[in-house]
């Protein structure tokens, strides 16, 4: 209880929005890479995670993140149930009496907070990353997963593996009776921001839900082209912009640390940016705009854990590391046989293990991971391995956690109200056979309309 820092909530305020403002990016991201007709439930999958994800969030959901530790497995589910507690007025400092200015003396009013900001503030900041985890998600599975199973497929999701994943990572002790999360406070591997609880987390889960979903009809052999690329690039502008919320919104604070993280996330960015242009230019012969728009998101994954452990060089080496190898790595499904539709798992599985592991070789003195007690330098600065084998049980304890968790939920949703559309759905298109709609008016267009575009590299 206190008294609120008006500065800090105001930012955290700001921050809220900008990270709310990822997942409509996300989905003109998606949504215009995949084929004309189901451009709109592409999109709905990720609006529709806003609504379901936040009534779930104030009933039990923030509760299971951010309640008092229990087994090591998640919050206890009942101590904020339905926010109780945490809502209050506005808290103000004690006014003394000065009766010749005619000033009554006030109480002091206080509030619940959580740092230096209202209670309230903290819950909906962390909101958003919720919400975004379970968009991510669709991706992996566009163009054949019917809409009532992936708002099933959703809750279940959030409620079994995000929750408790989210307490582990971001739930730290304030207090000897407020016990947080085991990998953040036991382990003290570094996730600023939520590299392994929304990336790692959410790819794997992409990867885990396609397996057992199946491939698109005709997929790898029929060309499946991006339809609107200038959607894409939207998103991708909405995503960076938006992501500034996303990690230094996490500093929780109007301070320096939030403009530290700012840069480097910059940095990072620009970095990974050119690495993806500079891989397709050598593979392919030409750079794309496709190719810029991933590797935005590719360094904006990367450096999502790792934003307050690195100074502007080793910003610059993990987002240029992940612009290479999430190009790379988007290439696999091809080798490998399982039909990710939109890259979830080049670009956030690969990204965000990329970012959590580089933490333990650039971890830098003078950043504000460092100054964590008990968290160690990283390699190339004489911390040893120390924070390198951390880095790598934190990120494997999501990934696998977040396999189980996403196989059982899978099944359950596959054998009572079934994964896929039909065949039938899927060759009209999810938007025609899940929404009755459709994005685009043909007849008014004309026949001439050009709707799809090659994309070298990506859909062959």
């Amino acid at each position: 209880m206190g008294v609120p820092n008006t500065g800090d909530t105001a930012w955290m305020l700001a921050s809220a929005a900008l990270v709310l403002l990822m997942t409509p990016g996300l989905a003109f991201f998606y949504g215009g890479m995949v084929r004309a007709k189901n451009v709109l439930n592409m999109i709905m999958m990720s609006i529709s995670a806003m609504g379901l994800v936040t009534v779930l969030w104030v009933l039990y959901g923030y509760s299971m993140a951010f309640g008092n530790d229990v087994s090591n497995l998640f919050g206890d589910p009942a101590q904020y149930f339905g926010l109780k507690g945490l809502i209050g007025a506005n808290g103000a400092d004690a006014v003394a009496a000065d009766p010749a200015n005619g000033v009554d003396a006030a109480a002091a009013v206080h509030i619940p907070l959580v740092g230096t900001l209202p209670a309230t503030v903290f819950v909906a900041f962390q909101l958003m990353f919720a919400i975004i985890t379970v968009a991510l998600i669709s991706g992996a599975v566009a163009d054949r997963l019917k809409f009532g199973a992936w708002l099933l497929f959703a809750g279940l999701w959030v409620t079994i593996v995000y929750f408790p994943v989210a307490h582990w990572v971001f739930a730290f002790n304030k207090a000897a009776s407020e016990t947080g999360g085991w990998i953040a406070n036991k382990l003290l591997a570094v996730d600023f921001a939520g590299g392994t609880a929304v990336h790692i987390n959410a790819g794997t889960a992409g990867l885990v839900l396609a397996l057992i979903l199946g491939k698109r009809k005709g997929w790898p052999g029929t060309p499946m082209r991006p339809h609107n690329l200038p959607f894409v690039m939207l998103g991708a502008g909405l995503l960076w912009f938006g992501w500034y919320g996303f990690n230094a919104g996490s500093a929780t604070s109007a301070n320096g640390l939030a403009g530290a993280t700012f840069v480097t996330t910059t940095v990072a960015t620009a970095a990974a940016m050119l690495g993806w242009l500079l891989t397709e230019r050598i593979r392919d012969g030409h750079a794309t705009s496709l190719g810029a728009a991933s590797g935005i998101v590719a360094g904006l994954v990367a450096i999502t854990p790792s934003c307050s452990s690195v100074n502007v060089v080793g910003a610059l080496a993990i987002g240029a590391i992940a612009g290479i190898l999430c190009a790379l790595a988007v290439g696999l499904k091809y080798r490998l046989g399982f039909d990710d539709s939109l890259d979830v798992v080049g670009v956030h599985l690969v990204g965000g293990i990329v970012g959590t592991l580089l933490i333990g070789f650039f971890l830098a003195p003078g950043t504000g991971a460092a100054a964590t007690e008990g968290v160690k330098l990283g390699l190339f600065y004489g911390g040893g391995l120390e924070q390198l084998w951390r880095q790598a049980v934190g990120a494997g304890a999501v990934l696998l956690y977040s396999a189980i968790g996403t196989a059982i939920v899978a099944f359950i949703v596959k054998y009572t109200i079934g994964l896929r559309i039909s065949d039938e759905g899927e060759a009209a298109g999810a938007d025609e056979s899940q929404h009755a709609e459709g994005a685009y008016d043909f007849v008014a267009l004309g026949s001439g309309s050009v709707i799809g575009r090659h994309v070298s590299g990506r859909e062959e």
